[in-house]
């Protein structure tokens, strides 16, 4: 079964999850996809295409699909816009109980394992807003320094400005000469 929805729409309910599991493609709208735009502190989103595949897992629910946008933001080098084309995996677990204390005692010790998966995600309740997720995924994929092909701070003629003057300009001096 698939559900084709908005971004305030963008949910998974656990008790009515079939067995199979549940597809759910997102495609937010032009007003969506310019408040996430404003969030994100980009010029626009041009088209925002999130394909998902939700399962019971270990209790909870594993989300996988992936993310497709065009994103439009002004270069750092010229100021015109640049468009960045985003496509990536998505793969993340929730689990039911975030308002669950988890803090142990005082001196208890807690291993992190830095090499291994991502923390689960908590929702409470039996739905799981998959909103956020969406828009994260694209906060971490979008450029932070979006410029185009083959641009760079010497097409402008702008050179920094030598100085000879400086702590390790003697230390030149000091090494060999190749010949």
């Amino acid at each position: 079964m698939t559900d084709r929805t908005s971004i305030a729409d963008a949910s998974i309910r656990l008790d009515s999850m079939p067995i199979e599991g549940r597809d759910l493609h997102v495609t937010p709208g032009e007003e969506d996809r310019a408040a996430i735009a404003a969030r994100l502190g980009v010029t626009a989103i041009d088209a925002l295409d999130v394909v998902l595949h939700a399962v019971r897992f270990r209790g909870g629910i594993r989300v996988t699909g992936r993310l497709t946008a065009s994103v439009t933001q002004p270069s750092v080098v010229t100021l015109d816009p640049v468009v960045q084309e985003i496509a990536e995996p998505i793969d993340r677990i929730f689990l039911p109980g975030g308002e669950k204390p988890y803090a142990g005692s005082a001196n208890a010790e807690i291993f992190v394992d830095l090499e291994g998966d991502d923390i689960p995600d908590h929702f409470e309740g039996n739905e799981a807003d998959l909103s956020e997720l969406i828009v994260e995924t694209l906060a971490l994929a979008v450029d932070l320094y979006p410029r185009a092909k083959g641009e760079s701070l010497d097409d402008l003629g702008l050179k920094p400005d030598v100085i000879e003057d400086h702590p390790f300009a003697a230390l030149k001096g000091l090494k060999p000469k190749d010949d």
